[in-house]
């Protein structure tokens, strides 16, 4: 699959409006000329899993903005844009900002297309199977790319079609209940239509891994449940993987060791229901925006942007962990006496006890053993020699994993009250980390306390993972005095937030340009 996004993608092009100046291209066919094969179908789904791979999207922009804005991460960059947004003061006119909007609108547009065009396709060009596939991908990556907006811009226009005319240019801001219905029904055709897997299907797409499964729509599903606060009906979405007979149970399965989540030796491993595909290797031009060819590289850059300073591994620190969640990881031995061993995959400290002291391979090279830098998704202790630049990074995000649903399923279960029955998913991840029975150290809880337990497990589970902040949001901490003297006391830079500036503010040249937009709570 990796391969496949680099070549698939430069045939997606509109036709221009005003047909008097059009020149046809013959490298570049229209949307009239364009749509007759199976093959143009599946070059058509490609193309959008290429835009999950731009600036805007998870090349760099997103994670970052998403991360610094948790309690878990904060900015320590010579960039000012990425300490601001941490702070929740950046302006509607950052280039970071405005990249994440345009990127995600690429990927929705690139949906559409395929959601209108695909359909129109005779059926006869199809192997038995591939034209749903090519639909339920579009229709499950349309949803993703909803779920960040809404999340990240509170407010965003809903665009299902490929614009045709001049007013289609120019969007209305949708109700957030049109855009969370819409990602609801595009989940759940991308259930229907998904296979479980691509081993034994018959097309183009045959036996390729990283692409969407029917599983990491289900699970999607259910965690857009839980963000709606649909209680019932996300514990009946996540009981698919979780209960005997369900239809993914046993499919999915936590990884051994944690660290295999987050380097590229175990990339779309058994735990993985969704991830981003990247790599290091091949072409010569760099997937920062615009159109993608052939010679395209599809690199991440949070392995240098993470990483720690270092002249010889070249890490820039743009982002470092907050001391509340260095503090958080210390509240709780593992039942040999050591230190969670998520901290050593997601923090680059100095911990002598564990046998923790090097960087790189290299002993601790800073002045102080206080200093502490991000490791999750950079390449310190994968073995990784050369200097790291922008374009290194072939580490793919890992956007949906089974320990995921496991918390989901134990949240949704305590909010039904059900309190009792979460014990047994949350406990199944703190095996892995060697952590002692919750049901020993914290009998008993009530539904409240199992909330704020939970809240400490996701923390723990899926630091510098872009969650924290959705979580934060959805649990509506910044409006509760106690929940945000908390955040205060973990991450200082909660100290500068104000209502409505946890979202991204929409982007001043969209709102300039489009008068058709409302600005939302943070512009």
């Amino acid at each position: 699959m990796k391969r496949t996004l680099l070549l698939m993608t430069a045939a997606l092009m509109l036709a221009a409006c005003d047909k008097k100046l059009d020149l046809d291209n013959p490298n570049y066919p229209t949307t009239e000329t364009y749509w007759r094969s199976a093959a143009q179908a599946d070059a058509g789904a490609v193309a959008i899993y290429n835009a999950l791979a731009l600036e805007g999207t998870y090349t760099r922009s997103f994670p970052g903005l998403s991360d610094s804005r948790g309690d878990d991460v904060q900015g320590n960059s010579p960039w000012a844009d990425l300490v601001l947004v941490g702070r929740f003061t950046i302006p509607s006119n950052s280039a970071p900002v405005e990249w994440i909007w345009r990127d995600h609108y690429v990927l929705i547009n690139r949906a559409n297309q395929v959601l209108k065009y695909v359909p129109q396709i005779e059926e006869a060009q199809f192997t038995e199977g591939h034209k749903n596939r090519v639909l339920g991908q579009a229709y499950f990556l349309r949803a993703f790319a909803y779920f960040n907006l809404i999340n990240t811009f509170q407010k965003v226009p809903l665009i299902t079609e490929p614009p045709t005319g001049k007013d289609d240019y120019y969007p209305t801001t949708a109700a957030p209940e049109e855009v969370w219905k819409q990602i609801v029904e595009d989940l759940k055709q991308a259930e229907a239509l998904l296979p479980m897997s691509y081993k034994n299907v018959v097309g183009p797409d045959a036996g390729q891994t990283g692409r969407v499964t029917k599983g990491a729509a289900a699970g999607f599903l259910g965690k857009v449940y839980l963000y709606t606060k649909q209680y019932n009906a996300a514990v009946v979405q996540f009981e698919k993987f979780t209960k005997s007979g369900g239809t993914f149970n046993n499919l999915y399965q936590l990884m051994a060791d944690y660290r295999y989540n987050f380097d590229t030796q175990h990339e779309n491993n058994a735990e993985s229901l969704f991830e981003i595909q990247f790599t290091a290797e091949g072409g010569t031009d760099g997937n920062w925006t615009g159109e993608p060819n052939a010679n395209w590289r599809q690199f991440c850059a949070l392995a240098v942007t993470y990483a720690p300073p270092g002249e010889t591994w070249g890490g820039y620190k743009d982002y470092e962990p907050s001391p509340g969640l260095y503090a958080a990881f210390k509240k709780e031995k593992t039942i040999d006496g050591k230190s969670d061993p998520r901290l050593l995959a997601t923090i680059a400290s100095y911990e002598s006890a564990d046998n923790s002291t090097k960087i790189y391979g290299r002993e601790w090279p800073y002045a102080s053993k206080d200093v502490k830098y991000l490791r999750k998704w950079t390449h310190d202790g994968l073995n990784v020699l050369e200097k790291e630049t922008f374009e290194t990074g072939g580490i793919n995000y890992r956007v949906l994993r089974y320990a995921d649903i496991l918390l989901m399923y134990a949240e949704a279960l305590n909010e039904v009250s059900r309190t009792a029955e979460s014990y047994t998913y949350i406990q199944q991840v703190r095996d892995r980390a060697k952590l002692p029975q919750l049901v020993v150290s914290k009998p008993n809880m009530n539904q409240s306390q199992m909330r704020e337990q939970i809240a400490h497990e996701r923390l723990l589970e899926f630091a510098v993972e872009g969650q924290r902040i959705h979580d934060i949001i959805r649990w509506g901490w910044l409006y509760d005095s106690a929940k945000l003297a908390e955040l205060k006391e973990r991450d200082t830079d909660f100290g500068s937030w104000k209502a409505g500036r946890e979202y991204l503010p929409i982007p001043f040249n969209e709102l300039n340009n489009n008068k058709n937009l409302s600005p939302n709570s943070a512009n």
